[in-house]
């Protein structure tokens, strides 16, 4: 693992260094809500998913959801943290109009979830490990509507007691591009866990993002907090100018106020929401109306034996067993929807499985480019697997070359139908017949004797003539034959 390089923004006064931490809210997956049986459906009408419990009726008492413990437990165990088998819950008391409650239940000193870590991998091929301080469970709040009246603002309670989990991370992280990955690492763990669906645009993955700057190497500065941010690419935006913000404001003699502040994509620029508050603001206390939650390490143990293969896991034996690159590993895993598509490639009905860097070449340069020029994602992909994976037999058996590969491959994009058929029904197969294949090339050579002089003197000229063998076959001469028999004739 190599260190990546701190990047460092140039001031009036010399280099500065940016400290980032993210409180990441995960909306956990679970039918209902954290301390009621209430819906957790995304979409309904304005307070058709609430509970009394929910709307905060008097003598209403909150029952916990056991799937959301487990959830967060198996979230912490993906994260290779400490699993506290005893945790409490607080009230959280600040009022909010969407909050009917007047405090939020969550957890202060006790979490459920302690330290762990994420490794991230960066673009330029460098990692960063960044720690996680802790995760805990606690209640959404609800939604302010304002869209509705120009004099009066709506409350919709509807995510009123969703369960999150907020993943706390340290201020290990040193630029926007290590918050961006560190995101997209956290929210790739959580779908393949299956206990978060990452959906940003619907928040059900939103962040607030803390940014401080400092000399190199110098103390902590006061930090600033960004909340609710929604998209990765704001996450980014938002660091960078708030980064510089603060620069600006120390280097002309000023100092930085702890508050939180909101971010405007439309001006890319953050601006002040409110000062921000400290812990003992919040008056935290256990919450009477709940116990401890305590298990065993055997229910611990029991659900780290079910927990699913990870990237991390499934990145080291695609390069083990497969002899992927880290590069091309790493593109497969990065959504687990990508990584599964990927492995049914590879699997035939025989017990010999496809070649694994045909397949990732396939998968990764003509599939996801593809779908990403059209704005698709795997799920809605018009090729299945199967039939991606029919496309690599017939290329591995020699049945087509990659030229007329990529031919079928569009036609069964538009139009579908099994690759296998369509060769045989479109004449399509590869010329392998040396007899006529050595035709074409004598042909070629006759008609070309200043380019096979040159061939012959520079023999990688050989490559011009291969063009034009591949060229007059319709892309259906076998290459490697083309190759040999040219230069046999050529005597190169």
């Amino acid at each position: 693992m190599s260190a990546p390089s701190t990047k460092l923004i140039q001031g009036a006064t010399g280099d500065w260094e940016m400290v980032i931490g993210l409180e990441v809210h995960a909306q956990v997956t679970s039918k209902s809500k954290l301390f009621s049986s209430a819906s957790t459906e995304f979409g309904g009408e304005p307070n058709t998913h609430v509970s009394l419990v929910d709307a905060a009726m008097p003598g209403m008492l909150p029952v916990i959801n056991q799937e959301c413990v487990r959830q967060a437990v198996r979230t912490g165990l993906g994260l290779n943290a400490q699993i506290n088998l005893r945790s409490v819950f607080d009230r959280k008391n600040y009022f909010y109009p969407d909050s009917p409650q007047g405090y939020q239940i969550s957890q202060y000193k006790s979490p459920i979830v302690g330290a762990g870590e994420v490794i991230v991998e960066l673009a330029d091929g460098a990692s960063v490990t960044v720690g996680i301080e802790r995760l805990h469970l606690e209640q959404d709040a609800g939604k302010l509507l304002h869209d509705r009246s120009p004099t009066t603002s709506y409350v919709d309670l509807n995510r009123s007691g969703v369960a999150l989990m907020e993943i706390v991370s340290k201020p290990d992280i040193r630029s926007s591009e290590q918050a961006k990955a560190y995101v997209s690492k956290l929210r790739s763990i959580l779908r393949y866990l299956g206990t978060c669906d990452g959906d940003m645009e619907k928040g059900s993955l939103r962040a607030d993002v803390n940014v401080s700057v400092r000399k190199p190497g110098g103390p902590l500065g006061t930090r600033c907090e960004i909340k609710n941010m929604n998209s990765i690419n704001f996450i980014g935006q938002a660091i960078e100018y708030e980064a510089r913000r603060q620069i600006g404001i120390i280097e002309d003699g000023g100092v930085i106020d702890q508050e939180t502040r909101l971010f405007d994509p439309n001006k890319c620029e953050t601006r002040s929401m409110r000062s921000k508050e400290e812990a003992h603001d919040y008056r935290y206390f256990p919450d009477p109306d709940l116990l401890p939650l305590e298990f065993s390490e055997a229910y611990v143990a029991e659900l780290k034996a079910k927990l699913p293969e990870l990237p991390d896991q499934k990145k080291a034996r695609f390069i083990a067993d497969l002899a992927l690159s880290p590069y091309d590993a790493s593109v497969l895993v990065a959504e687990r929807e990508s990584a599964d598509f990927f492995e049914t490639v590879l699997t035939k009905l025989a017990d010999k499985g496809r070649d694994g860097k045909l397949a990732a070449n396939w998968v990764i340069n003509e599939l996801f480019g593809r779908l990403n020029k059209e704005g698709r994602d795997i799920s809605s992909s018009p090729l299945s697997a199967g039939q991606l994976g029919t496309i690599v037999d017939l290329i591995g058996e020699g049945t087509i070359s990659g030229k007329i590969a990529k031919e079928l491959f569009e036609i069964v994009w538009q139009e579908g139908g099994d690759p296998r058929a369509l060769v045989e029904t479109r004449g399509m197969k590869q010329v392998t017949d040396v007899v006529a294949i050595e035709k074409v090339v004598d042909d070629i050579i006759a008609a070309n004797p200043d380019k096979v002089a040159q061939a012959r003197a520079k023999p990688q000229l050989v490559g011009w003539f291969v063009g034009q063998v591949m060229k007059s076959s319709g892309g259906k001469a076998n290459p490697q034959a083309v190759n040999d028999l040219l230069k046999s004739k050529l005597g190169i």
